[in-house]
C-alpha cells in the first residue's frame, strides 16, 4: 500500500513507523527532513519523477512516498464492543469518508462502519483523514440492514442524520450509540431510516439547508459528545 505527500508520510513516521516498509524520495528535500527520515532506519530509495507519479497515481506526492503494510478492517464482532460509532451508508466520495475519519478520531468516536460501498479505496481515505485512519478501527459491511440488526442486538441506540429530525443540540444520547449518515444526494434510504430509533438534525440559519456530509458528521459528533448524560 502506497502513501504519499509530506503530511501523511511524516505522520506515519512519527506515530506508526512500524507500518512503514520503505520510503521513496523523488527529489531533494531539506536536510532536517532527510535526517528525520533517515533516523527511522527504514530503506530509502530514490525514484525518478515518472516512477513516483506512477506510484502516486498522478497525485501530488511532494517528492516523498512510502510503502506501508495494508490497513486491515476490524471484524464487526469487535466493533460492537465500542460505545460510539459511525455508520456511513453509501457515501462514495473517499475525500468525505477520510474527512469523517479525521473528525471522528478528533471528537472521540471509537469506530466506523462503511456500508453500501463494495471496495472503498483505503489509500485515499487514509490520505484524506490526515492519518486518522491508521488508528481508528473500521469495517466494511455489505448490507446495512444486517448491520442494523447486529447493532441493535448489541445494545446500541441507533440515530440517523436527517434535515427533518430532532435538533441534535437539545438531544441527550444513550450511553451506547451509532450515528448513521447517508450520501449527500439522497441521504438515508427510507428502509434504513425506519429501522433507526431517532432522526437528528442540525439547526440551520439564513435559509441554508445543506452541509457537506463530513462537516455535518463533525457537528453531530460534537453535540452527541457534549450532551452525553
Amino acid at each position: 500500500m502506497i502513501i504519499y505527500g509530506k503530511q501523511i508520510v511524516l505522520y506515519a513516521l512519527e506515530h506508526h513507523s512500524h507500518r512503514i516498509c520503505e520510503l521513496y524520495l523523488a527529489k531533494d528535500i531539506e536536510p532536517k527532513l532527510f535526517t528525520k527520515i533517515k533516523s527511522c532506519h527504514k530503506p530509502i530509495l530514490r525514484l525518478d519523477s515518472k516512477k513516483a507519479q506512477a506510484l502516486a497515481r498522478g497525485g501530488n506526492h511532494q517528492g516523498i512516498l512510502a510503502r506501508i503494510t495494508p490497513l486491515e478492517s476490524t471484524p464487526l464482532t469487535s466493533i460492537k464492543h465500542y460505545r460510539k460509532i459511525l455508520v456511513l451508508c453509501g457515501i462514495s466520495d473517499m475525500g468525505n469518508i477520510g474527512g469523517i475519519f479525521r473528525s471522528a478520531y478528533a471528537l472521540g468516536a471509537q469506530a466506523i462502519i462503511i456500508t453500501q460501498i463494495k471496495s472503498p479505496k483505503i489509500e485515499q481515505i487514509l490520505r484524506a483523514s490526515s492519518g486518522a485512519a491508521f488508528a481508528l478501527p473500521f469495517c466494511v459491511v455489505a448490507n446495512t440492514l444486517d448491520c442494523i440488526n447486529e447493532l441493535k442486538m448489541a445494545g446500541f441506540s441507533l440515530y440517523g442524520a436527517d434535515m427533518c429530525g430532532e435538533n441534535v443540540a437539545h438531544f441527550t444520547p444513550a450511553q451506547k450509540w451509532a450515528l448513521f449518515l447517508g450520501d449527500e444526494s439522497q441521504g438515508l434510504y427510507d428502509k434504513i431510516a425506519k429501522k433507526l430509533d431517532k432522526m437528528l438534525s442540525i439547526q440551520m440559519h439564513n435559509g441554508f439547508d445543506s452541509l457537506n456530509v463530513s462537516v455535518a458528521a463533525g457537528i453531530m459528533m460534537a453535540y452527541l459528545d457534549s450532551n452525553k448524560g
